[in-house]
């Protein structure tokens, strides 16, 4: 099952510079990215020109996009959002250039402390909104879980996906960030397993939410991706390292498992991403 396994990941993590995350992705026979910092700019912010040399590298090296990492709806629920569309018209728009159509996004961040309740209706008619051009232009936006934001626990991910699931509107699981919501992700899984179509990989510890290798941590990564694959999952694995204060424990166990970092220091963007992607590899179904 590996070999069929699409694994993608966010480059920018590698290096800034377009070439050496392409450079680094072929090194470890990855014919996918999910696209958002790249060349001094997140992708969707860069001209058509740039769009195009981009576009044109990619595919001179056999690299193809699993989504469009985009910032959307990375804005508070009580900014202005006519200019945040505009953003978002123009996503899509670069999405079709580079002949992805999937595209990343959030559920915009509530006042601290507040109760998403009474945001509800706010977020959903901006979400409505996305999905309303989204679907007449043939996009696929794709919600992530994140920390802060209205879609922070399980239980408002499913509201959003209860309301606007369906062929244009999908799920993306990310394991650390509920972890880092306090959340349990295999309740959080059981409630939105219908809905997923995307993973992004990185674990987290509960106790302090440090953000640690894809099965060192509590987000029980190899269960649910067991799971997953064996009800069918056929959408990609992305790679989202955020290992930037990886000088690790010199010696991490987990059941039985362990991986030694015997340098004892901080890692670099193509080490942190090469730690995440060969501990991705040891989780995986057979």
């Amino acid at each position: 099952m590996k070999e069929t396994i699409k694994i993608s990941g966010f480059a920018d993590e590698i290096a800034g510079d377009l070439v050496m995350q392409v450079e680094n992705l072929k090194k470890l026979n990855m014919n996918y990215v999910e696209m958002r910092g790249v060349d001094g700019d997140n992708l969707i912010f860069h001209t058509n020109e740039k769009v195009r040399e981009i576009k044109k590298y990619i595919d001179a090296n056999g690299i193809r996009l699993s989504a469009l990492g985009s910032p959307l709806g990375k804005i508070g629920i009580n900014d202005p959002f006519e200019p945040h569309f505009e953003s978002f018209k123009r996503a899509i728009e670069i999405a079709h250039m580079m002949e992805c159509n999937r595209i990343r996004l959030f559920s915009f961040y509530l006042p601290e402390n507040s109760n998403p309740s009474e945001f509800e209706g706010a977020v959903f008619e901006r979400i409505g909104k996305f999905l309303d051009y989204a679907s007449a232009n043939d996009a696929v936006l794709l919600h992530e879980n994140e920390k802060g934001i209205y879609g922070e626990k399980a239980v408002e991910c499913r509201k959003l996906m209860d309301t606007f699931y369906g062929e244009h509107f999908q799920a993306i699981f990310d394991f650390a960030n509920f972890v880092q919501a306090g959340e349990d992700t295999l309740k959080a899984y059981e409630l939105l397993k219908k809905y997923i179509s995307y993973i992004h990989v990185k674990d987290a510890l509960m106790a302090d939410g440090s953000v640690v290798p894809a099965g060192f941590g509590d987000g029980h990564v190899q269960e649910i991706l067991t799971d997953l694959f064996a009800s069918g999952f056929d959408g990609f694995l992305s790679l989202e390292p955020h290992l930037f204060h990886f000088s690790g424990f010199d010696l991490l166990e987990k059941d039985g498992k362990s991986m030694q970092n015997t340098e004892k220091k901080e890692l670099d963007g193509v080490q942190a991403f090469v730690l995440a992607h060969d501990s991705l590899l040891k989780i995986l179904p057979d």
